[in-house]
């Protein structure tokens, strides 16, 4: 859908206007060049664990619960049986909401991810607004994202433009990225 939006609206924005320049960024490489998101990542993976850890301490309780309703299921009347049952169910509905409150699709970490990332990206952007500007580009796309890119010329490359705007200096290690190795014959 993004993909096909971006299409759009680049066919409509084209056929206005001919002299209209482009470039792409590889965000990827730049944030793994960035101190910010190295600690960010740090960060991220402490709260990960956190949360982690604790869902799997509730999934460990849960199965005691289990494992001890079984060895009493005989003894237990019907009565008891139904209200263990239930507390079992409950227990378990529990543990799989907090799991789904925290690792799902807009769950806590994906919420943490984005306020933790917000400041990096918005650093990126702002580089990259200055960049177009200063390069009077119309677009710039991202070759990490979701949009595919077949083919880049490296031309048409302003990620170190980006970078240097950011304070970011490795060309030498951006060479060797892009470096593509050719078949044997």
């Amino acid at each position: 859908m993004k993909k096909t939006i971006i299409l759009l609206f680049l066919t409509l924005f084209s056929v206005q206007s001919f002299a209209q320049k482009f470039g792409y960024i590889d965000s990827e490489f730049i944030t793994s060049k960035m101190p910010d998101y190295k600690k960010a990542q740090e960060e991220m993976e402490k709260y990960s664990e956190k949360w982690v850890q604790d869902i799997q301490t509730r999934y460990t309780d849960l199965e005691k619960m289990r494992q001890q309703f079984q060895q009493e299921e005989i003894l237990l009347t019907a009565e008891m049986k139904r209200e263990r049952l239930k507390a079992l169910e409950d227990k378990e509905k529990e543990v799989k909401e907090l799991n789904n409150k925290v690792f799902g699709m807009n769950g806590m970490l994906f919420a943490k991810k984005k306020e933790i990332m917000k400041p990096i990206m918005d650093d990126i952007y702002k580089a990259c607004a200055k960049v177009a500007r200063q390069k009077q580009l119309m677009f710039i796309f991202d070759k990490a994202s979701d949009i595919s890119m077949i083919y880049t010329d490296p031309r048409h490359d302003y990620t170190d433009y980006v970078m240097e705007s950011l304070g970011i200096s490795l060309k030498e290690d951006k060479t060797q990225n892009n470096q593509v190795t050719k078949p044997k014959n």
